[in-house]
Order: C-alpha cells, then structure tokens, then sequence
C-alpha cells in the first residue's frame, strides 16, 4: 500500500529563515532590524517560482509567511493568502460598516503635526493635502483635530498622549522620524497609529507608517529595469543618506531577480570608461544623484559610451531643474513620480489648477501635498487594505498597498524629459 503521507520537503534557505524569524519578536531595535535583513537576504537567493512555493507552504502563523509574502509583493508577485496579522483592525470596532469599496473613515481622527519650529514649513503641504482629500470627500468623514507635536520626540508624544485622552480614536502622525522612533518605543499605545515616516523601528502590530520611502523608489526603478531585460547596472550614487537607501533596496531587489550592479561611483568621478568596459558590459544605468549633478554626468556617461542604454534615476532627479534649456540633457531618463503630477487623480484638481490657489501645492511642495492626501485615503482604507488579500489604493503618490509589518508600500508613476519638460511615461507598467 502507499507509505505514510509524504510531506514536501523544506528548502533548506527556507528552513534557516524560519529559524531566524522564530526569533525576531524576541528583539528590539537594531537588533530586529538586522534580523531582518539577514532574513530578507536568505529569500533573495530563492528564485520566483521557489519562492512562491515555499511561500504557500507555510501554515497559518508562521512567523516567516510575513517575510515570504512581502518578498513577493516586492517582486510584482501576489502573495498566496493574507498576511498574518493579530490585532490589526485599527480601532475600527467602533466605526459604522464599511463601504462597499472599503471606505471606513475613523469617528475622531487625531492629526500630529509640527506646526511650529523647524519642520512646520513641510507639514503645511502634508496638512493642505489632507484637507483637500478631506473637504472633497462627500461619505461620511470624522471629526478632525491638528495636534502641534512642534517637530521633538517629546512633542510628539506629550501630542499622542492628549489626542488618546481626548477620545480620538486614531491618529496620524507624527512627521519626523525621530518623533515617530519615540512614539514606536513606547511600551504601550493605546489608540492605533498610521505614522508619516519610517522610524529605525517596525510599527507595533495593530499600527502601520507610511513614508515617501527612498526604498521603495529603488525597487521600483530595480523592477523597471528588469522588466527591459537589464541585468547588469552602473549605479552613480550620491553623499545623502536617501540616495544611499534607495540604492540599497535598488541593488537588493535586482540581485533578487537575478541582476547584479557592476559598480557603485559617485556624481564626481572624472571618467566612467573603465566602469562601462568591465567584462560582461554594462546594460543600464542608475542615477541616484539630484538632477544638477546629472547634467553634468551626462557627457561623461557619453564619453564613456553610456549614452543609449536605459538610465533611470530616483525622484531626486528633479531637484535642481525647471530650466528646459538646461535640462535637455536629461532628456529620456526615466524616473518614478506621484501619479497625482503624472496623470491626475480622481478626487483631486488637476497640479496646474491646484497650485494656482495653494503655494502649498505647487512647485517642490506638491509631492508633499500629494502625501498629505494619501495619508487622508489611508486613514479610511487602512482596515481594507490590511484584511483583503492584494487590495490596494490608488493615490496622488502611486499605488499603495500594506506590507505583513505594517509598512504602507507604495508603486510610482513614472515619468521622463522631453526636451526639458518632464512628461508622464505611458505604456505598461507605465
């Protein structure tokens, strides 16, 4: 007769992140975070259909299945179910049903911001956008109180703490990374929070944070490449610690799809032939540098005999251009942008129209207005998002989904120049 049930064996990469992850509750900090790491670099060397197997393998409740479907959503892959969550309603309980596309706002909605000090020039968009999303949306929406948390760790608790006992029950906020480790830190948090940043800490479970994550920029211009068939990739790095995370995440997710980077050179260097003519070649080029450094790449990427392969750039490209006349150089860099700016979004009037009214809405602060109104669409979503398996929000920053650790993941538009002026990329993927 056939032998006892055979039970398919564990990849052995598989079995050694598991281990891992049995441990990471027991962690804090940095130690967590480099668990993490370790974790997340074991997936990597597991190819796509691997990893989607052993991912739907796990039972219920394996602490790795949160690791394993992040790592798919990251490769563009849906994960096999939910992601195991406890505890992750949100404080939704004492909010009326949702609506049929998961509209499910809080009663009382508690806003942390710096209002005052040195960060209150960039909560003004993020506040303005809020409020935009807010006053346009015509269901039912909370009760909405602004907390100044005045740019501090300690203003951002002592703001947490008056926003809970005054029957909030949810809060956004705070903006500052610093405020939001503060916050993260605390041995308890009673009333749900969506942060505004990324601390040097996961959310607690039962809270999320959302960010203009550098991260997700890199992996987002990794999956742009690897979709053109790019493999091996020049990167030109810049000196802030943004451009050095999103070529991190960057180099992490092309080595997960099989890539390499050949060599990471900073915007200086005076010649980059020796970097193109490695054995094995060159096929594409990451710019992680502010668009004023790259015009003055450009020539010696050409000199070099870089100058018809694919070049994608972060956000950062951005920075330092307006003047078509200069800005020609950078024509057909391709690079990711807020869908808001790219292609419009319902709910929204269009960027030109915006900033005509609003200062806060136009130039270098629309980004962040963009990002004031996700915040507000996830304030409402966040519950759908965290309970239906690959649900998504389409927002003024890109498509946004929730990762098993709580982190809001979000996927640009995309966008390039043309004769100097920045137009949207249209096609698949976009």
């Amino acid at each position: 007769g056939p032998s006892a049930s055979a039970q398919p064996s564990v990849h052995p990469v598989t079995a050694q992140a598991s281990e891992l992850a049995r441990g990471s509750d027991a962690l804090g900090g940095a130690a967590r975070e480099a668990n993490d790491e370790r974790i997340d670099a074991l997936l990597s060397q597991l190819d796509d259909q691997t990893l989607a197997r052993e991912a739907a393998a796990l039972a219920p409740g394996d602490p790795l299945y949160n690791y394993a479907g992040r790592a798919l959503l990251r490769r563009g892959m849906p994960a096999p179910r939910a992601f195991d969550r406890e505890q992750w309603q949100f404080g939704s309980g004492i909010r009326p049903p949702a609506d049929t596309d998961g509209y499910r706002p809080p009663v009382m909605l508690g806003v942390l911001l710096p209002l005052s000090g040195d960060m209150s020039a960039a909560a003004a968009p993020v506040r303005d956008g809020l409020l935009a999303g807010y006053y346009g949306e015509q269901r039912r929406r909370p009760e909405v109180t602004f907390y100044d948390t005045q740019g501090t760790p300690g203003g951002a608790v002592a703001a947490y703490d008056q926003a809970s006992a005054e029957g909030n029950d949810f809060v956004l906020g705070p903006l500052g990374r610093e405020e939001v480790g503060a916050l993260f830190n605390r041995a308890a948090l009673p009333v749900p929070v969506l942060a505004l940043n990324r601390g040097v800490v996961r959310p607690p479970a039962g809270h999320a944070g959302f960010s203009l994550s550098p991260e997700d920029e890199g992996l987002a211009a990794a999956d742009y490449l690897t979709d053109r068939g790019a493999r091996r990739v020049l990167v030109v790095e810049g000196s802030d610690d943004s451009q050095r995370r999103a070529v991190a995440a960057f180099r992490e997710r092309l080595t997960e799809s099989g890539g390499v980077v050949t060599d990471v050179v900073g915007a200086a260097t005076a010649d980059l032939a020796p970097f193109a003519q490695r054995e094995g070649g060159v096929d594409a080029v990451l710019l992680a540098i502010r668009g004023s450094a790259a015009r003055e790449l450009i020539p010696k990427l050409a000199l070099a005999g870089l100058a018809d392969i694919p070049r994608v750039a972060t956000s950062q490209l951005l920075s330092g251009t307006g003047n078509a006349e200069q800005d020609q150089v950078l024509d057909g860099i391709a690079f990711p942008s807020e869908a808001w700016t790219n292609r419009g979004v319902r709910g929204l009037p269009p960027v030109t129209s915006a900033g005509q009214t609003l200062p806060t809405a136009r130039g270098p602060a629309a980004r962040l207005f963009a990002f004031g109104y996700d915040a507000w669409l996830l304030t409402a979503y966040l519950e759908h998002l965290a309970t239906r398996l690959d649900a998504h929000v389409e927002g003024a920053t890109g498509t946004l989904r929730l990762d098993g650790f709580g982190h809001v993941r979000r996927t640009p538009a995309w966008s390039t120049f043309i004769s100097g002026h920045v137009v949207p990329l249209a096609g698949p993927g976009r």
